[in-house]
């Protein structure tokens, strides 16, 4: 393991990282700066080669221009972090995974997905030799937020649905706002609105130009990021967007905003959330477009610049953004058994907030409502789901549930769970 200067904060990857070295020669770690990728590549690595230190960056390019095979000769495992800056160093390690089958030999990390003019470097896939992993932000149970007395997989097989949360409303509005992020989830007293304000400043001043190699106007990502923020947890169209964009900078083409929002997604920034395959399969027409979400729900409060005390008298805003937080937490915990989440929509307006569906075609669906006002139509809602929607592997839902900041965990009398995300694990 590499020394690191601070105590590891332990990730639900952890184990799965674990599974994928131990069942192919190279792991890709991806996902947004930030989230901790290469923190948690470290406790695995016994050497680094760090493409964004600012003391090796040059020779270690140089080196992956001309003679790559050499920064692959450190002691196995090997981190390649920030690959993406040094292309040519995925073929390095497909060729040395050919000649040297042996599993776990390198973890390489990326923030992005290489520019067009970077895919050219890189020769051949990786099929069979290369393993991916997402990782996102910290989940509220990898932060300690949330206790964990109820497992998201262990629902599909018996109902446990007492729990009682001890997050407070206003300590949910101050992690949305602070987000998931390693640094100012281990360090607290800073500023942690400045702190996303200063990320999303960053990629509209570099990262979303650098991403693909095409100049980018900063106004116009400041503008689309907004946007994005106010249109959080919908199906906005780009038209929408737009739209919302036209007010501040005039004529803005849809084009435009394509090539933005693409950068956007290279950059794991939008993690946006997509319809459910399987519902596709019903009689009725489903709503295709995916949900846009922000990777972490802070990033939204950044952009709009809106502090947890402002989000607590906004309860409209902060419903919207509770969901993100849902989706992200889902994310993290149904993932770590294979599973994955889904929005589901159909031409009758039937819908709900997520579907959770397990590789054996099991699934579940979800509701986020913020407060029991809204528990009783949450609950009517997925069970007409239940009703009209099955799936062709896995048949009627396996469970029915409303994720909620309220602090109990209890069975409704018509069969619908009530979970405080809060006291969810994966």
């Amino acid at each position: 393991m590499i020394e690191h200067p601070n105590p590891y904060q332990a990730r639900v990857v952890d184990e799965t990282l674990l599974t994928l070295m131990r069942a192919a020669g190279a792991v890709e770690i991806v996902g947004p700066k930030w989230c901790g990728k290469t923190t948690t590549a470290e406790q695995l690595a016994n050497s680094a080669v760090y493409f964004q230190d600012p003391d090796t960056r040059q020779a270690n390019l140089q080196l992956a221009a001309s003679r790559p095979s050499l920064l692959l000769q450190g002691e196995k495992p090997v981190l390649l972090d920030e690959w993406q800056d040094a292309p040519s160093i995925w073929d390095a390690v497909r060729f040395a995974v050919d000649r040297d089958s042996r599993p776990g030999q390198f973890l390489l990390t990326g923030s992005a997905t290489p520019s067009k003019a970077a895919e050219g470097q890189v020769r051949h896939s990786g099929t069979g030799r290369f393993l991916k992993l997402r990782m996102r932000p910290m989940s509220l149970y990898e932060s300690g937020e949330s206790n964990g007395q109820v497992s998201l997989s262990e629902l599909f097989h018996s109902v446990e649905p007492a729990a009682q949360s001890l997050l407070s409303l206003e300590g949910l509005a101050q992690a949305i706002v602070r987000g998931g992020w390693p640094a100012t989830v281990l360090h607290t007293g800073g500023d942690p609105l400045a702190t996303s304000r200063g990320y999303l400043e960053s990629l509209a001043e570099s990262d979303i130009s650098k991403v693909d190699g095409m100049e980018k106007n900063p106004r116009r990502v400041r503008l689309l990021l907004r946007s994005l923020a106010r249109n959080e947890s919908t199906q906005a169209a780009m038209t929408t967007l737009r739209a919302d964009m036209a007010a501040d900078e005039g004529s803005v083409s849809v084009n435009t905003i394509a090539l933005y929002l693409n950068a956007l997604r290279r950059l794991f920034v939008l993690d946006e959330q997509e319809a459910w395959p399987e519902g596709a399969r019903s009689k009725v027409a489903q709503r295709s477009s995916p949900v846009r979400r922000f990777c972490d729900p802070s990033l939204a409060t950044a952009a709009l610049g809106i502090t947890a005390d402002k989000l607590l008298t906004d309860y409209s805003t902060l419903g919207l953004l509770f969901e993100s937080l849902c989706i992200r937490d889902l994310r993290v915990y149904a993932e770590a058994s294979g599973a994955s989440v889904f929005h589901y929509r159909d031409a009758r307006d039937l819908e709900c907030d997520a579907i959770v569906e397990n590789l054996d075609g099991s699934w579940s669906a979800f509701e986020a409502k913020l407060t029991a006002s809204g528990f009783d139509d949450a609950a009517a809602n997925l069970l007409n789901i239940k009703k009209h929607v099955r799936s062709q592997h896995g048949g009627e839902a396996s469970f029915l549930a409303i994720l909620t900041a309220e602090p109990y965990g209890y069975l409704r009398t018509d069969g619908v769970l009530v979970l405080p995300l809060a006291c969810l694990k994966p």
